[in-house]
């Protein structure tokens, strides 16, 4: 007993060292919130870069890199294979990090925003049944070429009810956006079972967080009054501490 005691505590010192050694290597999908509009310097301030920040102070990792595919006003229909065009992004970001053995791919996704919307983005309203089919043509498109990778699929954060700027969202968008949550959770236990190991549910606390703390996203002017979508550069930091959990916590249950 003691034995097997000694040996299991040897495997977990060995698989402890050797995942602090591998290259986590994130690409980021997502909209406008992912990209950083509005914020002075994305580059350093979007939630993407914010979150991999947060993965290396905890040095789990030897090395954090990252891409950020976030794209204004996008939805997962313009991410989807068939158009061949935001996805072409994705995978080209994908490749430019190689097939490392010493690291591990990681996509973390974040779309529905733009979906949820009566009218605008492309493809909105983009019913809940859509939605799922969508982001199952997304993930397979992108199991095809990276069958080793991981994936995170974030709950997309909340917006004031009465967003509506060049896109028209109130509260018909925002209901519509929460029933895309337990799409997502399905998906990532359908996805359990044929790729176990491989695809999780990441943040489910931004939306609430933000709902309660406005004063963490831009006032802006639209069309039904001052609404709250995007972050500050404050909230931007948050969102990406969000993220940037629910990207170790993956980690953890490997």
């Amino acid at each position: 007993m003691i034995r097997r005691v000694l040996i299991f505590g040897a495997i977990l010192i060995i698989t402890t060292a050797l995942r602090a050694q591998l290259n986590l290597n994130i690409v980021f999908i997502g909209n406008s919130i992912t990209e950083g509009g509005g914020l002075p310097n994305p580059a350093t301030m979007a939630p993407p870069a914010q979150a991999a920040d947060y993965i290396r102070k905890k040095k789990k990792f030897k090395a954090v890199n990252f891409s950020n595919q976030g794209v204004s006003g996008s939805t997962t229909v313009d991410f989807l294979p068939a158009t061949n065009t935001l996805i072409k992004r994705v995978e080209e970001a994908a490749e430019a990090y190689g097939h490392q053995k010493d690291a591990t791919l990681v996509f973390s996704m974040v779309l529905g925003t733009n979906d949820s919307a009566i009218e605008g983005p492309n493809g909105s309203p983009v019913s809940p049944e859509a939605y799922e089919a969508n982001v199952k043509s997304i993930l397979d498109r992108l199991f095809s070429l990276h069958p080793q990778a991981v994936f995170v699929l974030h709950h997309p954060t909340w917006y004031s009810p009465n967003t509506y700027n060049s896109s028209k969202y109130l509260q018909e968008g925002l209901t519509r956006l929460q029933r895309y949550f337990p799409i997502l959770d399905k998906i990532v236990a359908e996805y359990q079972s044929t790729h176990p190991g491989q695809v999780f549910t990441g943040d489910t606390k931004a939306f609430d967080y933000f709902r309660n703390h406005q004063e963490m996203l831009d006032p802006e002017k639209g069309n039904q009054g001052t609404f709250y979508l995007h972050p500050t550069q404050q909230g931007s930091a948050e969102l990406g501490h969000f993220w940037g959990k629910a990207i170790l916590a993956v980690f953890a249950k490997k």
